[in-house]
């Protein structure tokens, strides 16, 4: 099954606290989003899996994680190329 993914609804996953993105994950949600995605990389990506968890176990029991995407992005740094891990996760809502 693929996704047609937007930035209208992915949540990208920073330096805020994880409560903030999980707000934001529900606000989609709460606005008529069926499906949303939450992207990280390198140490956010454990911030982005507690995200996922949180919004699909404590806020919305009808959503659940269908599709967990890992990656590793390469990214220039001067005249170095730096990998970086990166995670991508789809949550929808259930039928």
């Amino acid at each position: 099954m693929v996704y047609k993914m937007s930035d209208d609804n992915t949540v990208y996953i920073g330096k805020k606290e994880t409560m903030a993105y999980v707000l934001a994950s529900v606000t989609l949600f709460n606005e008529g989003a069926e499906d949303i995605f939450i992207k990280a990389r390198g140490r956010s990506i454990s911030k982005a899996v507690d995200v996922a968890e949180i919004t699909t176990r404590r806020f919305l029991s009808n959503a659940e994680i269908i599709d967990i995407i890992t990656d590793t992005e390469q990214i220039k740094d001067g005249d170095k190329t730096i990998n970086v891990s990166s995670i991508e996760i789809t949550i929808k809502v259930k039928e």
